[in-house]
C-alpha cells in the first residue's frame, strides 16, 4: 500500500535560492512604488430561443430589434445574436453495412475533453450537438449491453447532416470524455465497440427496508449511508459533464443512461439542486433513459438475489416496497429531465428512441446573448423573459438562470467541487506559481519512496485575521497515475492552516512556504498532477509532469544510486516542521524519509540555484545487495564551466554495513561556493566501486548567484 507522509515548512531563514525563484516568478514591487488597479467585472448571460408561429411551424428571419429581454424586470441590452439553423439536412445519412465500416477496437479508450468556443469564432454554428453518457455504475451488464446497442444503430443509422454526438463514461471514479463533438461515424462507433460490458459497480445498492435479501449476517454499517455517497458521486458526476459542456454556446442535449437513480430522502437534495443548477447554467438538457427498460419483477425478487425474510413476503410488504423503489429511482430521472427541459425515457425496451426524443428536440433557434446589469455574484436565481412584437407566436427558452457566486461564498462543498474540477481540467491554471522537484530512493528490491517538494511564494498567499492570529489556509489535491494505463495509483489531499505570529507574517512575504509530502511506489512511468489553492482568495495553482522510477536492480554493470538532491539548507524538525493536521511536530512520521537525519530535514532546491554566501550541499544513496564483498565505495563532486573543471570536492568512502537485505550507502558531499564568479555550471556527481570498477555519474545545471 502506499505510503504518505506529509508537512509543511515555514522557512524562516533566507535560503539560497531564494532570489532565483523570485526571478523566476517576477519580482516583488518595491513598498513606496504606487500601485493603480483597475477591476471590471461582467457576466455574459446566454439564452436559447425557439420561436413558433400558430401553427407551430418555425419562424425564420428575425433579428435581435425584434426580441425585447427583462432580467428581475430590468430591460437588457442584447449584445451578442445568433440565428442556428437547422432545419436542411435533416434526413439520416446513408445508412453503412458493417462491412463497408473500418472500426478499430482500442487496447484503451484515450481521455480527451470538450474543446470550447468563442463568439467571434464559433465551431458549431447550424448543428445540433448531442451527448451520449453512460452512467456504468448504475448499470447491470445486460442493461449495459442494451444501452451500447441503442447507441450504435443510432450513430450508424440515425445520424444526420448536422447531428455532432460527443461520448462520456462515469464508471464511479471520473467522468471521462472519450469523444469530442464529431461527425465521424466509425470513429465514435469505434470508441462505442471498445467500451467494456461489465464495468463500473454493475448496480449494487443495497438497502435495509422489507425488499432485502435475508442474507443471514449483520453488516456493522448501515448501507444507507454508503448509498447517499455513491448517489451524490452519480450526481456530482452528471454536474462535472455540464460544466464540461458550458464552454459552447449553443444548445446541448446530453443523453443519460442509467440504470435508475435513487435519492435517499432529503439527503441528496443538496447535490441534486446543485447539479439542475448547472445544468441550467451551461444550456444542457437532460434526457434520461432507463436502461432497465419494461421491468415485469416477481413478487419476492428475482433470482438473482436471495428472497427476502420476514413477515413482509406474506402481507404483501415485500411487493409493495419492490415497487417502491423502482419508482423512486425513476422519479430522480424524471427531476433531472422537467427541470432542465428534458424528458426521461421510461419503461421501453426500445432505448434508442430515447436518442432520437433528445435530436428531435433541437431544432432552428435564436441565441441571445447579453451582459446583465445586475453584477452581484449572489448565487441566486434570476428570472429571465423574453418577449417579441408578435403576440401569436410562442416563445420556448430558459426563464432564468443561476448567478455565479464568488469564492467568499462559496460552501464546503462548492470548494471541493472547484478543486476536483481543476484537477480535472487538461489545461493547468497558473494563477498560484508552484515550484515542484520529485526524488526517489530505493526502500528494498521492489519498492522506492518519492519524496515531493513544493515551493509557493508567501508573497502570493492571502493572510486573515482569525481568532486574533495570523494564518493563511492553503488546500493541496494531487494524484499519481500510471502513464500507460492512465489508471490512478496513488493521491494525497491536505487542507493546512499556517498560523503565523506577526513577526512571521511580515517575514512570510520575503519567503517561500515548502509543502513536502512522499509516496512509496514501484519502477515505472508516472505522471503527477498537483494542485495548490489559497483558501481566502481561491486562487489556485497546478502543477503537472511525467516521471520515471528506474529499476535500480538491472543495472549490474554500474553503481545503482538514487536521485542526487542538491540543497543549501537544513532545517531541525522541531522548530521548522508542523503538521498539516493540528500543529503537531511529525518527527516520528519522517522515518521513512532520507532526507530526513539527526533530527533535521534536507530542503531541496527546487530551481537549483544557490547564493555564493551559503554553502552547497549534495546528497545521494547508492546501493549494494546482500551477499556482495560490501566493497567500500568512492563518491566526489566537480564543477565545471565551459568543459573546464573548476572545483573538486573532498573524495567521499562510505563502507556499507553487512546485511541480508538491500544496504543503502548514503553519501553526503559539501562544497563552498563563495570564490565563484556568477552564473550556470556543470555539476558531477561520481560514484566509484574499486573492487569490482563499477561506475555511475550523475550531472545537472545548477546557478550561482550573490
Amino acid at each position: 500500500m502506499p505510503r504518505i507522509v506529509a508537512h509543511l515548512l515555514l522557512s524562516l531563514a533566507v535560503t539560497s535560492g531564494l532570489e532565483a525563484f523570485a526571478q523566476t516568478i517576477g519580482q516583488t514591487k518595491s513598498a513606496d512604488a504606487p500601485t493603480f488597479t483597475l477591476s471590471v467585472r461582467s457576466q455574459l448571460v446566454i439564452e436559447s430561443v425557439v420561436v413558433k408561429d400558430k401553427s407551430g411551424n418555425l419562424v425564420h428571419g428575425l433579428n435581435a430589434k425584434d426580441f425585447r429581454l427583462t432580467e428581475e424586470g430590468v430591460m437588457q441590452e442584447i449584445r451578442v445574436f445568433d440565428h442556428q439553423s437547422l432545419s436542411a439536412g435533416t434526413e439520416p445519412l446513408p445508412p453503412r453495412s458493417k462491412d463497408e465500416e473500418q472500426l478499430t477496437v482500442y487496447g484503451r479508450l484515450a481521455r480527451g475533453q470538450i474543446a470550447g468556443e468563442k463568439f467571434e469564432s464559433p465551431k458549431y454554428k447550424d448543428r445540433r450537438l448531442i451527448t451520449l453518457y453512460f452512467d456504468l455504475s448504475t448499470m447491470m451488464p445486460s442493461d449495459q449491453h442494451r444501452a451500447f446497442a441503442a447507441a450504435e444503430h443510432f450513430v450508424r443509422e440515425r445520424l444526420t447532416a448536422v447531428d455532432l454526438v460527443s461520448i462520456m463514461r462515469y464508471d464511479g471514479g471520473a467522468v471521462d470524455v472519450l469523444a469530442d463533438f464529431s461527425a465521424d461515424r466509425n470513429r465514435l462507433l469505434s470508441i462505442l465497440r471498445t467500451l467494456s460490458i461489465g464495468e463500473g459497480r454493475g448496480g449494487i445498492e443495497t438497502s435495509q427496508d422489507a425488499g432485502t435479501a435475508d442474507t443471514g449476517a449483520a453488516f456493522g454499517q448501515d448501507d444507507a449511508e454508503f448509498n447517499v455517497f455513491n448517489t451524490d458521486r452519480q450526481l456530482a458526476a452528471l454536474q462535472t459533464a455540464t460544466k464540461m459542456l458550458s464552454s459552447l454556446n449553443e444548445k446541448k442535449a446530453l443523453v443519460y443512461f442509467a440504470g435508475g437513480m435513487r435519492l435517499n430522502g432529503s439527503d441528496n437534495q443538496a447535490q441534486l439542486h446543485s447539479t439542475i443548477d448547472s445544468a441550467i447554467r451551461a444550456g444542457v438538457s437532460f434526457w434520461p433513459v432507463d436502461t432497465r427498460g419494461l421491468v415485469a419483477e416477481a413478487p419476492m425478487g428475482d433470482a438473482s438475489q436471495g428472497s427476502p425474510g420476514g413477515q413482509a413476503m406474506y402481507t404483501g410488504a415485500t411487493e409493495q416496497t419492490m415497487q417502491s423503489n423502482l419508482a423512486q429511482s425513476q422519479d430522480t430521472l424524471y427531476a433531472l429531465a422537467s427541470d432542465t427541459g428534458g424528458k426521461a425515457f421510461l419503461d421501453n425496451n426500445d432505448l434508442e428512441l430515447g436518442i432520437r426524443n433528445a435530436q428531435a428536440s433541437i431544432s432552428d433557434y435564436y441565441i441571445l446573448g447579453y451582459y446583465t446589469s445586475n453584477k452581484t455574484l449572489d448565487g441566486r436565481f434570476r428570472r429571465v423573459k423574453i418577449a417579441i412584437n408578435n403576440p401569436d407566436w410562442k416563445l420556448e427558452y430558459r426563464q432564468g438562470y443561476y448567478a455565479g457566486k464568488e469564492f467568499e461564498k462559496f460552501t464546503a462543498a462548492d470548494k471541493e467541487r472547484q478543486l476536483e474540477d481543476a484537477l480535472m481540467l487538461e489545461d493547468p491554471i497558473t494563477e498560484l506559481t508552484l515550484a515542484v522537484e520529485l526524488n526517489y530512493f530505493q526502500l528494498n528490491h521492489a519498492e522506492y519512496f518519492v519524496p515531493i517538494t513544493v515551493k509557493i511564494p508567501g508573497r502570493e498567499l492571502a493572510m486573515a485575521k482569525k481568532g486574533g492570529a495570523e494564518h493563511t489556509l492553503i488546500d493541496f489535491i494531487g494524484e499519481i497515475k500510471e502513464a500507460v494505463a492512465g489508471t490512478t495509483v496513488t493521491n494525497v489531499r491536505d487542507n493546512v492552516n499556517i498560523k503565523l505570529t506577526n513577526a512571521t507574517a511580515l517575514q512570510l512575504a520575503q519567503k517561500p512556504i515548502e509543502y513536502d509530502t512522499g509516496f512509496t511506489l514501484l519502477p515505472g512511468r508516472y505522471t503527477i498532477k498537483l494542485l495548490a489553492r489559497d483558501d481566502e482568495t481561491g486562487r489556485i495553482g497546478t502543477y503537472q509532469t511525467s516521471f520515471t522510477i528506474p529499476n535500480l536492480n538491472t543495472q549490474g554493470v554500474r553503481v545503482p544510486i538514487s536521485s542526487v538532491v542538491l540543497s543549501s539548507q537544513r532545517v531541525d524538525l522541531n522548530d521548522a516542521l508542523y503538521s498539516a493536521q493540528k500543529g503537531k511536530n511529525i518527527a516520528k512520521d519522517t522515518a521513512v524519509n532520507p532526507l530526513v537525519s539527526d533530527n533535521q530535514i534536507l530542503i531541496p532546491s527546487v530551481t537549483r540555484a544557490f547564493s555564493k554566501k551559503r554553502p552547497l550541499f549534495v546528497y545521494l544513496q547508492a546501493y549494494e545487495n546482500a551477499g556482495e564483498s560490501n566493497e567500500p565505495l568512492v563518491g566526489f563532486v566537480s564543477l565545471y564551466k565551459g568543459g573546464i573543471k573548476l572545483l573538486d570536492s573532498n573524495r567521499v568512502a562510505v563502507t556499507p554495513l553487512p546485511s541480508t537485505r538491500l544496504t543503502p550507502v548514503p553519501m553526503t558531499f559539501g562544497l563552498s561556493l563563495e570564490h565563484l564568479s556568477e552564473g550556470d555550471y556543470d555539476l558531477q556527481v561520481s560514484v566509484l566501486a574499486p573492487q569490482s570498477k563499477r561506475t555511475q555519474f550523475w550531472r545537472g545545471i545548477i546557478t550561482v548567484l550573490p
